[in-house]
């Protein structure tokens, strides 16, 4: 098995038109309420905005599953997560949502990394997954 069957590393950004304020709180409710899936319906996440704090899914009933752990919490700059997300198997990922003040506006660069026993399918859709999201944000805020 090659290191790049291990490896994930997606680094990605969107330019937004508002404060870094705005963005990073803007960015903080798509990782939560606001995150569905593409045909609209609500994944019903959740994002507990302290160091520690879960990003999970909530299935109701006490189900759900576990997305990761709040690793860094500096608002408005920086927000880290650590964890399986959605992968069910032997892997760890930490994703990095950096907000910075860009002329007219600010800009969030998201880098997810990732080391395991990556399925391909993952790997593939991850990609379109958070482009998606930042999309969301930036349509979100500027509309």
């Amino acid at each position: 098995m090659d290191t790049k069957d291990l490896t994930l590393d997606i680094n990605q950004h969107i330019d937004i038109q508002k404060s870094p304020e705005a963005v990073f709180e803007g960015l903080l409710l798509e990782f939560s309420e606001k995150m569905c899936y593409p045909d609209g319906r609500s994944m019903n996440m959740h994002l507990e905005r302290k160091p520690g704090g879960r990003w999970f899914r909530d299935l109701g009933d006490g189900t759900g599953h576990l997305w990761g752990f709040v690793q860094t919490l500096k608002p408005p700059v920086l927000l880290e997560i650590t964890g399986p997300m959605f992968m069910s198997y032997p892997v760890t990922n930490h994703l990095e949502a950096r907000v910075s003040e860009i002329e007219g506006g600010a800009r969030i660069t998201l880098r997810h990394r990732a080391l395991g026993l990556l399925q391909e399918d993952h790997k593939a859709g991850v990609t379109e997954g958070w482009r998606g999201m930042l999309e969301a944000v930036k349509k979100s805020l500027e509309s």
